[in-house]
């Protein structure tokens, strides 16, 4: 598939086949199924992969906390992402990848992967270069430095915290969308005003007879 195919794909542009390892790419010029015939001697599960994304896209869904995604995909026990691809809506026409940044924050509005970006990323790991991820550290202090801390009484929240907060970014956003349309009209119609008013005062300057102007 051309790379621009690819970033242009939507969540609901991939089905997986529950009877086959493969699943099923609808790239707007037919469709294209991807086995593991295709990936034959990497170990690498097409299906697997594309379950292990909807899980990771279900997690931001349910939880947009880049924290509890890290955690839940460092589990010792391997479910940390288990079961969170419930909340994947497979007709979502959202992208179905976007941008992550070096702290690992996705876009608020949900932004999809240039050409570019996909074949780079591509590039790298079939050259073997992929980046490592490394977890941020704390920045290190002398012992004697370092006071004991008070004990902070612990916050419980309650199960609708995140999907509150989530609502909220999203409501936030919805109103910045119109600031550009607001700002752009009060521009315009500043515009008029000020026109209007040099065409007020150069019809009153012409009105006044030349030998009054001092």
């Amino acid at each position: 598939m051309p790379y621009t195919q690819i970033a242009a794909l939507r969540a609901c542009d991939v089905t997986a086949d529950a009877g086959l390892d493969a699943f099923r790419v609808e790239t707007g010029r037919g469709v294209r199924t991807l086995t593991s015939l295709a990936l034959a001697g990497t170990g690498i599960s097409p299906r697997t992969v594309f379950q292990r994304w909807c899980e990771v896209l279900g997690h931001q869904t349910r939880y947009a906390s880049t924290r509890m995604l890290a955690d839940a995909l460092d589990a010792v026990d391997g479910t940390g992402l288990g079961g969170y691809d419930r909340y994947f809506d497979p007709a979502d026409r959202q992208p179905l990848s976007t941008p992550i940044d070096r702290w690992g924050h996705t876009p608020l509005a949900a932004t999809p992967l240039t050409a570019r970006a996909v074949a780079g990323i591509v590039r790298m790991h079939l050259d073997g270069r992929a980046p490592t991820h490394l977890q941020p550290t704390a920045r290190s202090q002398h012992p004697e430095q370092i006071a004991a801390p008070d004990p902070v009484p612990r916050v419980l929240l309650d199960p609708g915290y995140y999907e509150r907060g989530t609502l909220a970014r999203r409501h936030a956003h919805g109103l910045l969308d119109e600031v550009d349309s607001v700002l752009a009209d009060v521009e315009t119609r500043a515009d008029s005003l000020l026109e209007a008013l040099v065409d007020f005062l150069e019809s009153e300057t012409a009105r006044v007879p030349a030998d009054t102007v001092e």
